[in-house]
């Protein structure tokens, strides 16, 4: 009897986690049988394709690999089936299936992802004309900017109503593509790159890409990597992980790449996240002269990066960065952080949970301790289930406890030691969901101890140190004993510190921004005796934000010479070329830190 599709399917699914002898046979079996069958749903084929690409990342032989890339590369033409059929395709364009190949998508995207977009696949991309509303607040957004570039346009936007918008826009764009005209018109604006990037979104312009068989849909975003690493022996589960023992070995050794192959990084992984419908500030945004690679075993390389000067945060250092699994891309990361704190976020793509990711985020955690010098690890609330069912549904506040995690609130600390207690003596005990909802309205800590938290504050003083021009720039890091203090960042957070600049701003200068930032700027520039007025405009910048913290501290004047120097190259070195050697200054500033803690905690 000829096995139906469902068994198949079902077997496959089995077939990818079994390892050993047979177990690569079986799958090639399984692969030929499915190969030949036509699929007639949606939901069939959904699964048929996560499948190989799970099996693509983790595959069992080497005979395996090439069957699976020629399944993929003709997946195109099984959607293309459906859509003859008259399948309903709106199965393809959720978050978790989107961007396979043949399918198309369509969203609204800002400045810098649609410019990128429009440069990448300008044959397959197209202003969605038939979906925008064209209501009264986007015709007011297209009266505000696109005057700025079509010559008198203003005779029809002021005064008249049904204004032929694209008549203008195709008049004005000859022979070039509307998309590309457009986005060319807003580069050339005389405004900041925020402003910019403001007035383009205020259009809400839809986009939509055809995939077709690109490289940069999900079914073909994978690499040949230099040697594959094939399982034939069960994945790494999460009680196999240790975060101490893989966090107290030797950092992992990050190479620095060079621009022309952190270009090729920058523009991989907005392909990743295009295809996904994911839009991250420092995918978007990073800067490929600051790209590093780790190769970490089991077929597992992981790049980082930061922001370029112009594009970084007021206060906060950023890393970003993603993982490939024998070329295949597998999860996208994000940390920001001040001195030897970071808040990390980590999202795995849907269809390599069950691959060896409590592995994969320890591997992580040590990159972004190696990169950064960090030493405590907090994780969202976000990530663990606050609004968020996706992670309550998963309990993935228990993956983080389970690996060591303690929550930031004494009160929820306890309620999970509680649960602790009651799945101690009942195994078969589920932590109900709103108790989960609880657990996740504080984040969770990690603090590296003792000698792991030396080897990293020792390794962030030596990496601080270069590109500086004189030894004494650099000044001896916290000692272990402060940088583990538990604790010490629980109630702390950035946007506590620009509320209490808020404050200020209200009661002492009548909710004037200009006027604070100029006011603490020379107070600031006082305390430090210093003359910023030569400084290049993204230092400028960078003072002014961190003037208005500094103003706060009543002590800044009494601080020691030396103090008041490292504030000053820190402040300098946030607008530099090295976004890490700013965040190492800030861990070798006890007295800075020790501020920055007070007037940042609750």
């Amino acid at each position: 009897m000829t096995p139906t599709l469902d068994a198949l399917l079902a077997g496959l699914d089995a077939a990818r986690n079994r390892f050993g002898r047979g177990a690569a046979a079986e799958t090639k079996v399984l692969l030929e049988h499915l190969s030949r069958h036509r699929f007639r749903d949606a939901q069939s084929l959904i699964r048929f394709h996560e499948t190989l690409l799970f099996l693509r990342a983790f595959p069992q032989a080497p005979s395996l690999v090439p069957r699976i890339e020629r399944l993929l590369d003709t997946f195109h033409q099984r959607i293309e089936m459906l859509r003859e059929a008259g399948v309903d395709m709106s199965a393809f364009d959720d978050f978790d299936t989107s961007g396979i190949a043949g399918t198309t998508m369509q969203d609204t995207l800002n400045f810098d992802a649609a410019r990128w977009l429009a440069r990448r696949v300008p044959h397959n991309v197209e202003i969605a004309w038939d979906d925008y509303l064209a209501d009264y607040e986007a015709e007011r957004a297209m009266g505000s900017s696109w005057p700025r570039f079509l010559p008198l346009l203003a005779e029809d936007a002021d005064v008249e109503a049904n204004i032929p918008w694209r008549r203008w826009l195709d008049t004005a764009r000859g022979r070039e593509r509307d998309l590309e005209w457009l986005t060319r018109r807003f580069e050339q604006l005389t405004v900041n790159e925020r402003e910019r990037a403001e007035l383009y979104a205020s259009l809400r312009l839809p986009l939509r890409w055809h995939l077709k068989n690109l490289k940069l849909s999900r079914t073909r975003n994978w690499t040949r990597p230099r040697q594959f690493y094939f399982h034939t022996e069960p994945l790494i589960t999460r009680s196999q992980v240790s975060l101490a023992h893989e966090l107290a070995r030797p950092a992992p050794r990050l190479v620095k790449l060079s621009r022309r192959e952190g270009e090729s990084v920058m523009h991989r992984i907005r392909e990743v996240m295009a295809v996904r419908y994911r839009e991250l500030y420092g995918t978007t945004l990073g800067d490929p002269h600051s790209v590093v690679r780790a190769t970490l075993g089991r077929g597992v390389v992981m790049y980082l990066w930061n922001l370029p000067a112009a594009r970084r945060l007021p206060l906060r250092a950023y890393v970003a960065g993603f993982t490939v699994k024998n070329g295949v891309p597998i999860n996208y990361i994000e940390a920001i952080g001040l001195c030897e704190w970071i808040e990390v976020g980590f999202n795995t793509f849907y269809t390599y949970r069950q691959g060896e990711t409590a592995w994969i985020y320890a591997q992580a955690l040590r990159c972004l301790c190696g990169f950064t010098g960090a030493t405590t690890i907090s994780v969202y609330p976000y990530q663990i289930g606050q609004n968020n069912d996706e992670a309550l549904d998963s309990g993935a506040f228990w993956f983080y406890r389970k690996l060591g995690f303690r929550s930031g609130s004494r009160d929820l600390e306890q309620l999970a030691r509680r649960e602790e207690q009651k799945i101690a003596a009942n195994p078969q005990y589920r932590t109900p969901k709103r108790t989960l909802k609880r657990l996740a309205e504080a984040h969770v800590f990690y603090e590296l101890g003792g000698a792991a938290a030396a080897k990293y504050s020792i390794s962030s003083s030596r990496q601080a140190g270069k590109g500086t021009t004189s030894s004494r720039a650099v000044r001896a890091p916290l000692s272990p004993a402060a940088l583990a203090a538990e604790g010490a960042w629980d109630a702390f957070s950035t946007r506590n510190l620009g509320l209490r600049v808020n404050r200020r701003m209200a009661r002492e200068f009548g909710g004037d921004c200009a006027r604070i930032r100029r006011a603490s700027a020379e107070e600031v520039s006082r305390a430090l005796k210093i003359d910023w007025s030569r400084w290049n405009p993204a230092e400028r910048q960078a003072f002014e934000n961190w003037s208005m913290v500094l103003a706060l501290i009543p002590s800044l004047r009494r601080w020691a010479t030396q103090e008041r120097r490292d504030a000053v190259q820190i402040i300098r070195a946030q607008a530099g070329p090295n976004e890490m050697r700013y965040l190492r200054l800030t861990q070798q500033h006890p007295r800075l830190r020790e501020e920055l803690l007070q007037l940042g905690s609750r």
